[in-house]
């Protein structure tokens, strides 16, 4: 798993200019899915969809740095108790981040880094770096060089590559997958990479890799551009330091240096499955590639996630699995909470009960019966991004709301044509995804398309009534 990187940011889906040769390469030989999106987009609860299969309201873990409901299961621990050696390494971005909590997840191995400045103290990067790098006797892992020649990239990192974070966890995740294939037990290995999060510190030579490479930008949006959105979009994108004007220049920087972080992940993510096949392993083994949301890259004014556009939601998704998973590309809609029960309908495992989302297994076989979502649902509530701890102005107040949002929980569900979201209050937004992909044209208020609207609510109504069934309907009445 990767952090924060889009479906575009790979070759095989469609990128003619960053290079991605090994995932390329995985994804010929994988399933490899057009249509895949989160339901948060932001990490902790997205993460949580993923190990769970289960939607963010219903498993609760609703913004970043907060713990997970103590009665949810998460597939590692479900793994665990089938027999399952389980690693993790690098970003796991559970709370709390120690070493002791990830274990009672169901983990056995682990080398953890979850990135932030806050969570260094129990990062096994973060202390292995200390004690190995010259340079952290004078500075931090995440400075960018000094002085930048021109032509050259200014995020450059301070730090050589043999040192870098996405090094140290495709080291250290190759050194898990040698030690878990000694044991005669099935194994989990989870390895999350850091990158391609900001901030945008890349080593060289890969930080040179695009020096000359010209990225198309997103449009330019003014502050009159963005007082048309729904005001919890407007309160989003203006929160603490606005960029939406950022400097263009410096745009195509980080553009350049994101795609870096893509690439040399990509390196890593090469090595990996070199390591697997050498230990006779890739014949037995699901490799699975994505990432937990996308970046916004400064389209429609904002960079980083938390926002139901595409590029923040629609992530890169492919399956491995030789000779019971047919390669190809698939376009049918998949949610990320389909792939634990996905996982156990191909280990012959039974799908538990809590779990929200549907198998897709029958699809990689090639059956023809099998039957596509009609829709897929993102939900992300609103303080996460416009909340601090030390920023008193956007604190939240019960009954009141936050920065003129009465509600903060915002909706969306999306077909293979529409896209509708829902903001309580009275705010929405209508999207053709068909005529209108970059999503500029809010057809809320269209008489035209006032169908759609109720068919889109009904929709969201039906979910937001029958999602948490199996949670609040016994399997057995007894009267």
């Amino acid at each position: 798993m990767t952090d924060q990187q889009r479906f575009d940011g790979l070759g095989a889906n469609g990128n003619k200019l960053i290079q991605t040769p090994n995932l390329d390469r995985l994804a010929e030989q994988s399933a490899n899915f057009q249509s895949a999106y989160v339901q948060s987009p932001v990490c902790v609860p997205s993460r949580g969809c993923f190990f769970t299969g289960r939607y963010a309201h219903s498993h609760k873990n609703r913004v970043n740095y907060t713990p997970l409901d103590n009665r949810e299961v998460p597939l590692q621990r479900y793994l665990k108790e089938m027999g399952y050696d389980t690693s993790c390494v690098g970003k796991l971005h559970l709370y709390p981040p120690t070493t002791e909590h990830a274990k009672q997840t169901g983990f056995d191995l682990l080398k953890l880094h979850d990135g932030a400045g806050s969570t260094n103290p129990y990062s096994d990067y973060f202390q292995w770096w200390k004690v190995n790098d010259p340079y952290s006797k004078q500075g931090n892992y995440r400075d960018y060089i000094s002085q930048v020649e021109p032509g050259k990239n200014p995020f450059r990192s301070v730090i050589t590559e043999e040192f870098s974070e996405t090094h140290w966890t495709g080291v250290e995740a190759r050194a898990h997958l040698r030690q878990l294939s000694q044991s005669s037990k099935p194994f989990f290995h989870y390895v999350s990479f850091w990158k391609p999060h900001s901030p945008y510190d890349v080593p060289a030579p890969w930080s040179e890799m695009y020096n000359d490479v010209e990225f198309p930008l997103p449009p330019e949006l003014s502050l009159s551009d963005i007082e048309k959105l729904p005001l919890p979009l407007q309160k989003q994108i203006l929160r603490f330091e606005p960029q939406y004007d950022m400097d263009r220049q410096k745009l195509q920087w980080i553009y350049r240096s994101y795609y870096a972080a893509i690439s040399q992940i990509d390196h890593e993510v090469g090595l990996l499955l070199d390591e697997l096949e050498q230990l006779g392993e890739a014949e037995n083994t699901i490799v699975i590639f994505t990432s937990d949301h996308g970046d916004q890259l400064l389209s429609h004014g904002l960079v980083g996630k938390n926002v139901f556009y595409e590029e923040s939601i629609h992530i890169p998704l492919m399956m491995r699995y030789p000779n019971r998973i047919q390669p190809g590309a698939r376009s049918e809609l998949i949610e990320t909470i389909d792939l634990l029960p996905t996982l156990f309908d191909l280990i012959g495992e039974p799908i538990p009960q809590r779990c929200q989302g549907l198998s897709f297994s029958p699809l990689l076989r090639g059956d023809r019966t099998y039957k596509a979502k009609q829709a897929v649902f993102c939900e992300n509530v609103i303080p996460e991004v416009i909340t601090s701890r030390h920023n008193k102005t956007y604190s939240f107040h019960k009954g009141k709301g936050i920065a003129g949002i009465r509600h903060p929980d915002a909706k969306m569900v999306r077909t293979n044509r529409w896209k509708y979201n829902y903001y309580p209050e009275g705010y929405a937004e209508l999207y053709d995804m068909k005529h209108d992909p970059g999503e500029t044209r809010n057809l809320i208020d269209s008489r035209g398309h006032r169908d759609i609207k109720w068919d889109m609510q009904e929709r969201l109504l039906h979910w937001l009534s029958t999602a948490d069934e199996t949670d609040q309907i016994a399997e057995e009445w007894l009267l």
